[in-house]
């Protein structure tokens, strides 16, 4: 375990006596030192700590006001720190646990009960880390669509719902872009789904490497994808969606595939506009403009009509 420990104690023979103890035991790989608690905020702010031990009395920053900080940062809740004092009365350690505090080591301290405290506060961040990990893996899970890895519609919603308040609210335009494969069916049955499904991965892999970081590509269904373009004018979206078209027409695949050509056919549609006042109306008018795109021929582009 790559684990690291934070020592905040003004007294160096104090931090010297801990490292000696925690150092007898596997536990930790990195250990940082800190004599106040400003020293220590810094520390928290550019290092990764997995348990801080913090006196509770120092000069310009007591133990108290270094779990204040803590506390307003986010990121450094879930921090375990223990306390380390001398005091015996009961009020202290109560209120160091009611402003966050995970657990109090009274000076002197026993070194085996030290390490005890100290390996239950590691064991609990390393669970905590654990089940964040699952929580994101669950969240991007919920999020994508299995087969592209493309977002899911769900998300897409999502994303679409927020950039459409952030267009309106600093008044900047925002596009999006329904594309959909033309005669999927046909490649589907010449070639079976299987094929079929390494057209559509092709095809995800590319809207991700045309797309800006900050732009948005979805599965909505089926074949049809869109593309969430913020901050995009009508006429860059569909050069935009012009060059996907473009791209589309010249991927090739391998084995049974190679007599392949695919083309696309996307519709544009921006907001702001008069029939749009919703992320909904900016779904309709993009898909409608799909359906002219395909009435009109197919592999082609057609921006939001009229």
């Amino acid at each position: 375990m790559d684990a690291s420990l934070l020592i905040i104690d003004d007294s160096k023979s104090a931090r010297t006596q801990i490292l000696e103890i925690l150092r007898k035991t596997s536990l930790f790989k990195f250990y940082f030192e800190a004599g106040d608690g400003i020293e220590g905020f810094k520390t928290v702010l550019n290092r990764p700590v997995d348990v801080i031990l913090c006196d509770l009395e120092m000069p310009s920053m007591d133990g108290f006001k270094f779990l204040s900080m803590m506390n307003g940062r986010e990121e450094l809740r879930d921090i375990p720190v223990i306390l380390l004092t001398g005091r015996e009365e009961k009020e202290s350690k109560i209120r160091g646990l009611e402003q966050g505090a995970s657990d109090y080591v009274t000076k002197p301290f026993d070194p085996s009960e030290l390490v005890a405290r100290v390996k239950v506060q590691l064991k609990i961040k390393s669970l905590q880390d654990k089940l964040k990990k699952s929580n994101q893996l669950l969240l991007e899970l919920s999020n994508t669509d299995p087969l592209t890895r493309l977002h899911n519609r769900r998300s897409l919603m999502q994303t679409l719902r927020r950039e459409f308040q952030r267009s309106r609210r600093i008044d900047t335009p925002l596009s999006l872009v329904m594309a959909d494969i033309d005669h999927f069916k046909k490649v589907n049955d010449t070639y079976g789904h299987q094929q079929g499904d390494s057209v559509l991965v092709a095809l995800g892999d590319l809207f991700n490497e045309k797309l800006r970081p900050y732009d948005l590509a979805a599965r909505f269904g089926g074949e049809e994808f869109a593309l969430v373009l913020p901050e995009t004018d009508l006429a860059n979206a569909q050069q935009v969606a012009e060059r996907i078209r473009e791209a589309a027409a010249r991927l090739t695949f391998p084995g049974p595939l190679k007599e392949l050509r695919l083309t696309i056919s996307l519709g544009v549609a921006t907001f702001p506009s008069g029939n749009i006042q919703s992320e909904d109306d900016l779904i309709r008018e993009a898909d409608y403009a799909l359906y002219n795109a395909k009435r009109g021929g197919r592999n082609r582009v057609e921006p939001l009509p009229g």
